[in-house]
């Protein structure tokens, strides 16, 4: 290997190979913006110029967990005490939407009174073992995080909780007080019942395997839970909806219509609200605002 040709040769050879492999994207700057995506991969953010959600005032039937999560909000902008938010429940209730149409609402308002405003970072939930890695680039920046993670939940012989449990509370670090974390989920303890039952009849002291388990969702200091909607809170989030992007249609029919679609999906949320008014806005050849 001490031959100089061959060293050369290799030299060129690994020259070829780092042209080849395509150059990481230059990661955005955390102190500007209002959204970015985490990507592990390269350790680097992305800027979300424009983030998909819908107005606060058309999240409809979840009135208490809107007001709560709001308030947490507002006070972490402010630089007082806020804690991790959990949403859980079924699919389709506006979990997500909400989260991200507090942080609309919160970011803004903070701009308006000078403020750096309100960043919103998502991480995906297969990048959570990189989480320390963006904790310590957040650190120190004059800003205030709102950490999201969407859908969050593990399963058997998944480890990555363990970590996780580590950043939000009880870390050598600890979470900076630039950052808050909030993650939804269809599991009120992010692991299937079944799982968590299965540890408890094989494990030798089952009690502390399970407490081990479903203890990450007690370094959520707020829980909120979302339920499937009765029908008419279902109407409202349709006339809602309606009202908001123009789609003029007598009462009765939208109604009967949104019912029927409702019927075919086997579920009334806001979710099948949604994708009822963008069948009726594509059917009256209307866009969406």
């Amino acid at each position: 290997m001490n031959d100089p040709d061959t060293l050369a040769l290799l030299r060129r050879i690994a020259g070829a190979l780092e042209q080849m492999a395509p150059a990481l994207p230059a990661s955005a700057d955390p102190a500007s913006g209002s959204a970015f995506v985490w990507h592990a991969e390269g350790e680097w953010l992305e800027a979300v110029p424009t983030v998909s959600r819908v107005d606060l005032a058309l999240l409809q039937g979840i009135d208490r967990a809107r007001d709560i999560l709001l308030d947490n909000t507002r006070r972490f902008a402010d630089g007082l005490p806020a804690n991790n938010a959990l949403l859980w429940g079924a699919r389709g209730t506006g979990k997500s939407s909400l989260v991200k149409a507090a942080h609309h609402a919160v970011d803004e308002r903070s701009r308006a009174a000078g403020g750096s405003g309100l960043a919103l970072i998502e991480i995906h939930r297969e990048d959570l073992a990189s989480l320390p890695a963006l904790l310590r680039r957040l650190r120190g920046v004059p800003r205030r995080f709102l950490l999201f993670c969407d859908d969050l939940s593990f399963d058997g012989g998944d480890t990555s909780y363990k970590s996780l449990k580590a950043v939000l509370e009880g870390g050598v670090e600890g979470r900076p007080a630039n950052v808050v974390f909030y993650a939804t989920s269809n599991r009120r303890h992010l692991m299937p019942r079944e799982m968590i039952e299965n540890e408890r009849s094989t494990a030798i002291n089952p009690a502390e395997v399970v407490e081990e388990k479903v203890s990450l969702s007690d370094r959520f200091g707020l829980w909120l839970g979302f339920h499937n909607c009765d029908q008419d809170t279902y109407f409202a989030m349709v006339e809602g909806y309606a009202r908001h992007h123009g789609l003029d249609l007598p009462v009765a029919q939208l109604r009967a219509e949104a019912n029927e679609w409702s019927v075919t999906r086997g579920a009334r949320s806001g979710r099948v609200a949604w994708q009822y008014i963008q069948d009726l806005a594509g059917r009256l050849g209307r866009p969406l605002r």
